[in-house]
């Protein structure tokens, strides 16, 4: 997907799908209990979302919940200007790599107070849980478990007769790969592999391969001018050899939208995406995707992936109704009926209770999600710093 080099530039990208929507009628505008909830994701998430809240409300009577929803990019500048004129929701959706950075500018509040009381976080997966952590104190609570993903267009590579890649795929794999898709491909337009050049997951999983990253525990870089150079002459190369599409379809993916990816647009059957995104990308086509692993930096080179906290729900330090906020997230982590709403679309639940609980009902794509994530083998590395 289209994210840049800039670890905060990328959020300033041009404006995507935007969505809001109030949960309950205007009448209700006099609850008492009116809980403002802010998310990032597409229509597939917030139809999900707003299943839980239903729920919640129910449950809940005189609770009334206004919610709004957007793209990635276009999440970040308005969650950061809410928060600096003192309007920050109650309750808000926080990624792994800005949890520091909100956290020590007192912008989301610590949950400590709340755990074994509003919040039961037992049975919580000890990895997820430390992920939500800023200087010993939670100011996060996961809401799945994920990993960087290649989505696959399985529908084209059968039609082309070429075997969807498997854990085994390097960067040094792909010409090959590349001409067996052109002699069976059977879709004009259509080049076999997204240019991830510019995509900043997709270097930080090449940079892990290596046994380096993109920071550390201080910020400072972990990787050379070398490096750099390393990796876009190697994407040169592979876009010399036809393996890549053209710079000006790639061109048309600015945005953090899943409408504006390769495989959406039909001018790849892969994209560079997240394991829980499954789900979202499938809803948008009637072919049928499948999941592999990024590709990595040579055979046999693994420890790329890791276990990311796919998203937070935070606390805005501001609320004036902090108790309720984390009485709704321990709902949305824990009830039955709504983890099953909620299904896998946010990553792979992080309580092994809600785990076996939506486990019978998973339908395929949710299955292949889970089933990713549980399965890197030597992929897997370490958690990089927040």
């Amino acid at each position: 997907m289209g994210m840049s080099l800039d670890r905060r530039s990328f959020l300033l990208g041009a404006s995507a799908l935007l969505g809001a929507t109030s949960l309950t009628p205007m009448s209700a505008l006099a609850q008492e209990n009116r809980l403002r909830l802010l998310f990032w994701g597409g229509q597939a998430r917030a139809d999900r979302t707003y299943k839980a809240t239903d729920l919640y409300t129910a449950a809940n009577p005189g609770t009334v919940f206004d919610g709004e929803f957007m793209a990635f990019a276009d999440y970040w500048p308005k969650l950061g200007t809410q928060v600096a004129g003192g309007n920050a929701p109650d309750i808000l959706q926080m990624d792994y790599r800005y949890i520091v950075e909100y956290a020590t500018r007192n912008s989301i509040a610590p949950l400590d107070d709340f755990v074994g009381k509003e919040l039961d976080l037992s049975d919580f997966d000890q990895d997820q849980l430390e992920g939500g952590k800023v200087n010993g104190k939670l100011y996060g609570i996961s809401l799945g478990a994920n990993s960087v993903a290649v989505i696959v267009n399985k529908t084209a590579f059968d039609e082309a007769g070429v075997p969807v890649p498997d854990q085994a795929l390097s960067y040094a794999d792909l010409p090959a790969l590349a001409e067996k898709w052109k002699a069976g491909n059977k879709r004009a337009g259509m080049a076999l592999w997204s240019d991830g050049s510019g995509v900043e997951p997709a270097l930080d999983n090449w940079l892990r391969s290596k046994g380096k990253g993109l920071y550390g525990a201080d910020g400072q870089p972990l990787f050379t001018a070398e490096d750099i150079t390393e990796w876009f002459q190697m994407w040169a190369d592979l876009r010399a050899a036809g393996v890549t599409v053209s710079p000006e379809d790639q061109a048309l993916d600015a945005t953090d939208a899943i409408e504006n990816t390769m495989i959406i647009l039909g001018k790849s059957p892969v994209t560079f995406a997240n394991s829980n995104q499954l789900i979202a990308f499938q809803a948008l086509s009637k072919d049928e995707y499948a999941m592999t692993n990024y590709p990595r930096y040579k055979p046999g080179a693994g420890g790329g992936h890791y276990r990311k906290p796919s998203m937070f729900f935070s606390l805005g330090a501001t609320s004036q109704k902090l108790s309720e906020g984390a009485k709704f997230i321990n709902f949305f982590i824990t009830d039955p009926e709504a983890t099953k709403a909620l299904g896998v679309e946010r990553g792979i639940p992080c309580k092994a209770s809600t785990r076996a609980n939506i486990a019978p009902g998973l339908d395929a794509q949710s299955q292949v999600a889970l089933n990713f994530v549980s399965n890197l083998g030597d992929l897997l590395g370490p958690l990089p710093p927040s």
